[in-house]
């Protein structure tokens, strides 16, 4: 999907990028595709976008309002800051899936930014804190030396025969190159 923000048109990019078209998303632009005149090549109709884009960019087009008026009419409590909010909702779910960089590229804005204004330590991130992993347990236990070994050198412990397992069969004849070779 391609974004156009007159916000940031005066950037390098010309105040657009890319976005995958996430699963979530996928059914209510096909929805918005379908009730849209033919030809249409933006998600808001034409005419909400002549009359909200200023000479400036984006105008008071109160999206706020209208927003608001949609939570409560689910039986919602407004929250503040309602698109900020979201925005900072969906830039954290999807810092959980993939590289930092790569979102701030999507939504627009920075590593720095997203840190400072919109990524949200979440209950779910407490959640996940107090479980018990077996496996962190074990080595929380072990001594600093033990936990920097590898973890093939972790599974060569549970091995029967071990020295069987670290021999080389490898030829005696060939020779590896000397220091510096690298």
């Amino acid at each position: 999907i391609i974004i156009t923000s007159p916000k940031t048109e005066h950037h390098p990019d010309g105040g657009t990028r890319v976005i995958p078209l996430f699963p979530e998303l996928k059914p209510e632009l096909e929805k918005a595709f379908e009730l849209s005149p033919e030809g249409a090549v933006y998600v808001v109709d034409e005419r909400f976008r002549k009359a909200a884009n200023g000479e400036n960019g984006w105008l008071n087009a109160n999206l706020r309002t209208t927003f608001q008026k949609i939570i409560k009419k689910a039986g919602l409590v407004p929250w503040p800051r309602p698109f900020q909010n979201l925005r900072a909702s969906r830039e954290t779910e999807l810092v959980e899936r993939f590289p930092i960089q790569t979102v701030t590229s999507w939504l627009g804005n920075s590593p720095r930014i997203a840190m400072k204004h919109y990524l949200q330590t979440t209950e779910t991130h407490f959640e996940d804190a107090l479980k018990v992993d077996p496996e962190t347990t074990h080595y929380a236990t072990q001594s600093a030396s033990a936990m920097r070994r590898n973890r093939s050198q972790v599974e060569m412990d549970k091995c029967k025969n071990p020295e069987k397992n670290s021999v080389s069969r490898g030829s005696s004849a060939l020779k590896v190159a000397g220091t510096g070779f690298e």
